[in-house]
């Protein structure tokens, strides 16, 4: 037991915030997590210090030791989990259990909450919050600093004399507008990569409606008593007055990023919010939506508000995974109907799909590639598919032996596939944009012999598709450092492209 005599606690927040493993020791930049944020706002209400350590690429040992030690004392650490970042997460505990052994170590985050018990197994690891962490975390300091027995505390995991003590999990808090104002100064704020554009990063929700396979919202929901209740927003009103104050404290913000999984999710919700938001704040801004709740008139309201662009899930243009394996129930003439309501009142369409999926080859990819092509997107993300433990599409993968005993950190293509091998998956996902934009010329024009063509080249076997990729890799490697260079060092430049890209959009 780790008692602090009445004294408030010292927090630290570790955060590793990479996905490339860049070997570059990055001084600035990274990503705004929510979750922190609004767990720090929690605790420091409470009276405890906080602080952040923010990873922004892989630390060696002497490195994180060093990085560590500068800052400061603390009772309780708690470590940001995230699947992919599992193994590296096990080394830093490590490496903080050898620089600060009295220190509480505590995990959260997703991947905590879908396999609570592996990361509690972890050697250094004293506890790990399953769900929501705000108040948990509160409670286990106030017990700490009364000195009181805190291992009782429900949705919290502890690791007693080499055994495991499973609290029940507390319902979640279905009210958001009790959690305070997420504490954005956790962070360097101004440092951030996306506020380096002028770009806030917020959510008014969390939870989701649906159970996509692929996804943890899916399973995360059913760790609660109440998962009924696991969608939930704040107020309009509440998430109007949590802009304000963002906008308050950084007036250089210039554009809104809304991160929720459904913006439109509760269409009484957002018929207030979006006046609200134009009667108020009124800046450009993008989020995410679904096809099969969008109509042509929600459309219209969002680009009267500021929409400029929308991200969308087409996932997969097979009818059958997407289906039967993804669990959207969606028809492609649904998705391109809403393609052309979005390019009717001049908003940007991105759109996420998915490549590697179980099951998945050559040919059901292009499909994907051809969907994207007759919705016209204008900007497309590819993601490899990423088997995350306990969803139901992991099990799928894990049964038909596609998801090998262990998935390096660095590794490209998890899923083993013999009718999808590696190199294929990075060709469909690197070469994604550069089909898409020749099938669309393809049935523009109605050319069936070049759409044949096409489909030739994209699944026949004389294709060069290991050299291709080769070729593709050196390619954004340096597109990738110019980005970065221009975010980090001269984002008017970068800016004044992207407004310019946005206003030829707007113009066509």
């Amino acid at each position: 037991m780790k008692n602090l005599n009445n004294k408030k606690a010292r927090v630290l927040l570790v955060y590793p915030d990479y996905t490339d493993r860049d070997v570059v020791a990055r001084q600035s930049g990274g990503n705004y997590s929510e979750g922190l944020a609004s767990i720090s706002a929690v605790l420091k209400e409470g009276g405890h210090d906080v602080k952040l350590l923010h990873l922004l690429y892989l630390h060696s040992e002497t490195d994180y030791k060093t990085k560590f030690s500068s800052m400061g004392e603390f009772d309780i650490i708690g470590f940001s989990v995230r699947t992919t970042a599992f193994p590296d997460s096990k080394l830093y505990i490590k490496w903080t259990k050898e620089v600060c052994p009295d220190a509480f170590i505590i995990c959260g985050s997703y991947h905590v909450t879908l396999v609570p018990e592996e990361v509690l197994a972890v050697d250094g690891v004293d506890a790990v919050c399953v769900g929501d962490g705000e108040y948990v975390e509160l409670e286990l300091c106030d017990k700490m600093s009364a000195s009181e027995d805190y291992t009782n505390i429900e949705s919290i995991y502890f690791k007693i004399d080499g055994s495991i003590k499973k609290n029940p999990i507390r319902p979640l808090f279905e009210d958001l507008d009790r959690i305070p104002i997420p504490d954005f100064d956790l962070f360097d704020y101004q440092s951030l990569e996306s506020v380096k554009i002028n770009t806030a990063i917020v959510m008014m929700s969390r939870g989701c409606l649906f159970s996509c396979t692929y996804c943890g919202n899916s399973q995360f929901r059913n760790v609660y008593p109440n998962r009924k209740k696991y969608a939930r927003f704040r107020s309009p009103e509440n998430g109007i007055l949590y802009l304000k104050t963002l906008l308050q404290k950084y007036p250089n913000i210039k554009y809104i990023n809304f991160r929720d999984a459904i913006f439109n999710m509760y269409p009484e919700w957002f018929d207030k919010f979006i006046d609200l938001y134009t009667a108020e704040i009124g800046l450009p801004f993008t989020c995410n939506l679904r096809f099969d709740v969008l109509d042509e008139e929600t459309v219209r309201r969002m680009k009267q508000a500021g929409c400029y662009m929308i991200e969308i899930g087409v996932e997969s243009g097979d009818y059958e995974m997407r289906t039967k394996y993804l669990k959207r129930i969606m028809t492609d003439e649904m998705m391109i109907n809403a393609s052309e309501w979005l390019h009717k009142h001049g908003i940007t369409v991105l759109t996420y799909n998915i490549v590697g999926l179980p099951y998945e080859d050559l040919h059901k990819a292009l499909k994907t590639v051809k969907l994207n092509a007759r919705l016209k997107s204008d900007r497309i993300i590819p993601n490899i598919f990423y088997p995350y433990p306990m969803t139901e599409l992991y099990h799928i993968a894990k049964e038909a032996g596609f998801v090998p005993d262990e998935i390096p950190p660095d590794c490209r293509v998890p899923l083993k596939q013999a009718q999808f091998p590696e190199h294929q998956v990075l060709f469909v996902a690197n070469y994604f944009m550069y089909y898409v934009k020749r099938y669309q010329r393809a049935f523009k024009h109605k050319n069936k012999f070049y759409e044949n063509w096409l489909d030739f080249w994209f699944t026949g076997p004389i294709t060069p598709r290991k050299f291709l990729v080769g070729v593709y890799d050196l390619k954004e490697k340096g597109k990738l450092t110019l980005k970065r260079i221009l975010i980090n060092h001269l984002p008017k430049l970068y800016l004044k492209l992207r407004n310019r890209k946005l206003k030829k959009k707007n113009l066509s």
